[in-house]
């Protein structure tokens, strides 16, 4: 029974640990920033790029030869994929939150 309790206790505790593993690596996007984007994209349009076989989801890579534009006040980049407007990390170059 001893040896039962320790090793429910140390799956715990390794899934635990790999929780906070998984969490450190989500973006979270504030709804202020939210806002903040697409008040900045009503007042200067973006043209929307086209790139076939890019899947707009968390994580997807964007080619270095789309333009990201800076939003003030927001830490992330803006660019208007296959006409969705998409933040990205400018240093991955991933995207952090595609905005509906």
């Amino acid at each position: 029974m001893k040896l039962y309790i320790k090793s429910a206790a140390a799956a715990v505790v390794l899934m635990g640990g790999m929780g906070v593993a998984v969490a450190e690596n989500v973006v979270v996007v504030q709804p202020e920033q939210e806002t903040v984007v697409r008040e900045y994209v009503k007042k200067q349009p973006l043209a929307s790029v086209n790139l076939l076989g890019v899947e707009l989801k968390l994580g997807s890579p964007v080619p270095d030869t789309v333009e990201l534009r800076e939003v003030p006040n927001v830490k992330y980049r803006v660019a208007v994929i296959n006409d969705q407007t998409v933040l990205v990390d400018p240093d991955t170059h991933q995207i952090v939150e595609v905005l509906h």
